[in-house]
């Protein structure tokens, strides 16, 4: 726990996670800490104590920094976790309004074994391919899984970015979304629905049934979905949302292409720094692959591959932040 100037105690989880929210959205959209607080008309350091958990978050700011993040009321979600958890330590103050439905069943608790991701570029468009081995160590079944899905074509020009997309918006068909788990097609309802942004559950069942992820079990799931290089963005990031055990991402482009690979880590505590190892790179079939891991990811880390093709520049995007 976390003491406050005030002498109370405060949820460090539930502050813990606001705090990872704001900052990963502030560099979806590439912008600065002191240039976030600036649109929001904060102090220029506010952003930065919100981030660091030297400055408890206001409901002012969790509506402000949703709105101009365009987050798709994430933010403003993690604020009602947040303050619904300190409502019941101070049962005098007045409760605030609770998300309806809770990310997973009370008593459930998933970790990642196992984190692959694979993201394959064929000129035009990108296919991501994302399998997890989870394991439940709660004492409840887990029904359902969250996925997000966040494009920004231009990383640092936030304006530019959400013209784009109001004009041409991420849309459902063109994902073509896809998931199995135990070779069965799992069902998936969207919760968030948003021009860039798209929240999704994926569910542990079907039309011939229900396959539920025991205590004690772990599965392997799959899901995939497409986007067009037109949406897409250079840039590929995983956030750590929850325990995980080990990390891998592969990057496959054409050859010709000429593509280069680089990568930032960054945490709760530190900014954005390059990864610790570089991605290794291997030739097949045409393809030039780049793949990086890392064990034990952080909780809230985010790992963010960037890439340009030297031999397509007006493919390139100006540089910034993002995923």
């Amino acid at each position: 726990m976390d003491t406050q100037a005030d002498g109370s105690q405060e949820p460090v989880t539930e502050a813990e996670a606001f705090a990872a929210e704001v900052s990963y959205w502030r560099e979806v959209r590439g912008l600065a800490k002191r240039t976030l607080a600036t649109r929001m008309g904060f102090d220029p350091s506010y952003v930065s104590h919100i981030e660091s958990g030297r400055a408890k978050p206001t409901e002012e700011f969790a509506r402000l920094a949703d709105e101009t993040l365009n987050a798709g009321k994430a933010i403003w979600n993690r604020w009602c976790d947040y303050e619904a958890a300190r409502a019941t330590r101070h049962p005098t103050r007045a409760p605030a309004p609770r998300r309806a439905e809770q990310p997973y069943a009370t008593g459930s608790a998933l970790v990642v074994e196992h984190d692959q991701a694979r993201l394959d570029y064929d000129g035009a468009s990108y296919r991501l391919t994302m399998r997890r081995r989870l394991r439940n160590t709660g004492t409840e079944p887990v029904t359902r899984y969250l996925i997000r899905i966040s494009v920004d074509r231009y990383p640092g020009e936030p304006e530019r970015s959400n013209a784009h997309y109001r004009e041409h918006p991420l849309t459902w068909a063109e994902l073509a979304l896809t998931a199995t788990c135990r070779g069965e097609a799992m069902r998936w309802d969207a919760k968030h629905d948003r021009d860039a942004f798209k929240e999704i559950w994926l569910v542990f069942e079907n039309t011939q049934g229900r396959f539920p992820l025991y205590p004690g079990e772990s599965v392997w799931i799959e899901y995939a979905y497409s986007v067009g290089d037109e949406k897409w963005g250079q840039w590929f990031q995983r956030a750590v949302r929850l325990p995980t055990e080990h990390l891998e991402v592969q990057l496959a482009f054409p050859a010709d292409l000429d593509p280069v690979v680089w990568g930032t880590e960054t945490s709760m505590t530190a900014e954005a720094a390059p990864v610790r190892t570089a991605p290794a790179r291997t030739e097949e079939n045409g393809m030039r692959v780049f793949t990086w891991t890392t064990a034990a990811p952080a909780l809230h880390a985010r790992y963010r591959l960037e890439w340009r093709f030297r031999a397509r520049p007006e493919l390139n995007t100006t540089p910034g932040e993002s995923r």
